[in-house]
């Protein structure tokens, strides 16, 4: 297996462009239409139906539906959030639960040398777990897995006071520029770490 297999398999596990878009469009037309309409309703109703129609696509183009269907369920949840309060910015809280949420995890795995990064990717390049005996290549994950660390405390550490003040608008368009470009530039960094190891063969190899 070549490193342009392995790149493109560990950017498919992070969702890969198609996961991108079926989780971010819907952020987008709910600030669109909040201020088109200013209307919290409306612009609940306009993203849920965006997303269910990027399920629908997915399915009837017999294309995987894992991240519009988990986007689908994250814009459900967040719209029962903003819809219990009536707080336009409540529809962000699930995101800053789901970053505190991964960034303990990441944090505690690290510290306790099973990296998450290592968990994910291993079965996915076909090392499985044998990285856990190569220091080299355990270190790596480690590394990369600290960039996903700051990502999600990062996101949290600039978005919670902004949705502590209650600016929708600023917070939907911080949430979206520490969302794609953040997540991609972690993502390329991971695989810029990782690749400087070579995947842990097993005895057999």
């Amino acid at each position: 297996m070549n490193q342009s297999e392995d790149r493109d398999k560990v950017l498919s596990a992070f969702g890969g462009k198609r996961g991108l878009i079926d989780t971010g469009i819907p952020s987008v037309l709910f600030l669109i239409i909040f201020n088109l309409r200013d209307d919290l309703q409306d612009a609940l109703y306009a993203s849920i139906a965006i997303s269910l129609i990027l399920t629908l696509i997915r399915l009837a183009r017999r294309e995987t539906v894992q991240h519009a269907f988990s986007g689908l369920i994250g814009v459900l949840i967040s719209a029962w959030f903003a819809n219990r309060t009536g707080n336009p910015s409540d529809v962000f809280l699930p995101k800053l639960l789901t970053n505190l949420g991964y960034g303990t995890v990441y944090l505690i795995a690290n510290i306790a040398g099973w990296p998450i990064l290592g968990l994910m990717l291993g079965p996915i390049l076909g090392e499985n777990l044998l990285w856990r005996h190569d220091p080299a290549r355990k270190r790596a994950y480690i590394r990369a897995s600290w960039l996903w660390v700051g990502m999600f405390f990062l996101r949290l550490a600039v978005q919670y006071p902004i949705y502590r003040s209650g600016n929708v608008n600023l917070l939907g368009t911080v949430n979206l520029a520490m969302g794609y470009p953040l997540f991609i530039a972690t993502g390329y960094g991971t695989w810029m770490i990782l690749k400087t190891v070579p995947v842990t063969k097993g005895p057999a190899s």
